[in-house]
């Protein structure tokens, strides 16, 4: 018995000293920062306080290396999106940015590059989300249709759930079972973009909604050109808003896999945008004319800072063999 006694503390001596081994490669690496790098870092925050006051606000309260990572990432998908939806010529833009990115050179003359290189760098973050991310937004230039909701998940995973992932190592998390919640979380954000924006996605020439749920309530692009506000319409977008919140409520209890310091920034964000959508149905699904914003969002934030504190997501784990719920859809 005492043989097994001292074989059991033995294991348990290896079996901590390997995963702290491990969990050290997660670890963001030590680099100081020079004059240009921390320069680099004030334009990231400038921009982010600039193009989203919402997010500014809600990482202002993360841990200063932390919060300049954050938006460091915010600066880069900026420009890399901006790319592709204020140039003229996005396909060549985009050749040249990725080529920047190879770059040593021209990545030290951009600051945002910079910032950014230096704190996928610092955080470990994966090559291969970068890579996901920028494949993402450079379907924005030859795929402007989706035909189903398949290949439309897939494409919020590229522009947005990836976002998600890099955020998790800076922030850092527990578990490998965070990756799911962040790419559910991604996938809804996503989409309540996409149906706040049908009327100006249409004017630049872009319709994200799948064409095949469309057809199933009796709708076709005619429609949306026309802007028609109907019976249609309207049961076509409570099946949208319904499955958006489920998504919503399904992904929100990863925030507790995520470092106590970083889950205010990812539920300002997940609640904010999920207040849109009750926006889109207060005014009657009208998303041609007018578009969805959240009017009290400063006075919501104090709510969403305390139940990311005590963790009150994580208490709603859902139990995922129930969520197979079926929503309404036409006979």
């Amino acid at each position: 018995m005492k043989q097994e006694d001292d074989m059991d503390r033995s294991l348990y001596r290896w079996e901590a000293s390997l995963l702290n081994k491990a969990l050290g490669a997660l670890q963001p690496l030590e680099i100081p920062l020079d004059q240009t790098l921390a320069a680099a870092y004030a334009e990231c925050e400038q921009i982010t306080r600039v193009h989203s006051r919402t997010f500014y606000t809600a990482t202002a309260l993360m841990p200063r290396e932390k919060r300049r990572a954050i938006r460091a990432l915010y600066a880069f998908c900026r420009r890399s999106d901006d790319l592709v939806d204020r140039s003229q010529n996005p396909h060549a833009e985009m050749s040249r940015w990725l080529e920047r990115l190879k770059d040593t050179r021209q990545i030290a003359q951009d600051p945002v590059l910079l910032a950014w290189d230096d704190t996928r760098r610092r955080y470990r973050i994966p090559e291969l989300y970068v890579e996901h991310l920028l494949e993402g937004i450079a379907q924005d230039v030859t795929v402007s249709r989706y035909q189903t909701f398949d290949e439309l998940a897939h494409y919020c995973y590229g522009v947005a759930s990836t976002v998600g992932l890099m955020s998790m190592h800076i922030i850092g998390y527990s578990s490998l079972e965070a990756v799911g919640y962040a790419i559910k979380l991604g996938v809804a954000l996503q989409l309540t973009n996409i149906l706040r924006d049908v009327g100006e996605d249409w004017l630049r020439g872009r319709l994200y909604l799948p064409l095949e749920e469309l057809e199933e309530f009796g709708l076709d692009e005619a429609d949306v050109a026309a802007g028609r506000l109907d019976d249609r319409w309207r049961a076509f977008m409570r099946f949208q808003v319904a499955r958006t919140r489920r998504l919503y409520r399904e992904a929100l209890p990863g925030i507790g896999f995520l470092h106590r310091d970083g889950r205010f920034a990812v539920a300002a964000a997940a609640e904010l945008y999920r207040a849109i959508l009750d926006d889109i149905e207060a005014h009657d699904y009208d998303v041609f004319r007018r578009r969805a914003h959240v009017r009290d969002k400063w006075r919501r934030l104090p709510g969403i800072w305390w139940r990311a504190r005590i963790n009150a997501y994580a208490r709603t784990l859902p139990d995922h063999t129930q969520l197979n719920i079926s929503l309404e859809r036409p006979a």
